[in-house]
């Protein structure tokens, strides 16, 4: 039986992934929608339609770490690592403990 700890710590994907689709939803209905009003204010709803873009793949991008059990930067440097070897491409620093620093 999981703990409550780990239950929620494997759950904040999905969390992520409602926020993306909600961000992407309302970016595209807000693009489609158009500019209706004072002509001084368009950079700012323009500002905002982007920032909901970007909010958008931010979210998605974690949700994507979370579902693959990245957590730590740690353990996406530990993906890239096995991504180089697998590819056969040499280690780009030397092995060093962080420690002995």
């Amino acid at each position: 039986m999981e703990s409550d700890t780990d239950a929620g710590v494997n759950g904040t994907h999905w969390w992520w992934a409602l926020a993306s689709t909600g961000q992407l939803g309302w970016g595209i209905a807000s693009f489609r929608k158009g500019y209706a009003g004072d002509s001084r204010l368009m950079p700012v709803k323009a500002f905002g339609v982007a920032s909901l873009f970007v909010g958008s793949a931010a979210s998605a991008s974690l949700a994507f770490l979370q579902a693959s059990g990245i957590r730590k930067v740690e353990d996406l440097l530990e993906v890239g690592a096995n991504i180089r070897t697998r590819l056969g491409i040499p280690s780009r620093t030397p092995h060093k403990k962080t420690d002995d620093l």
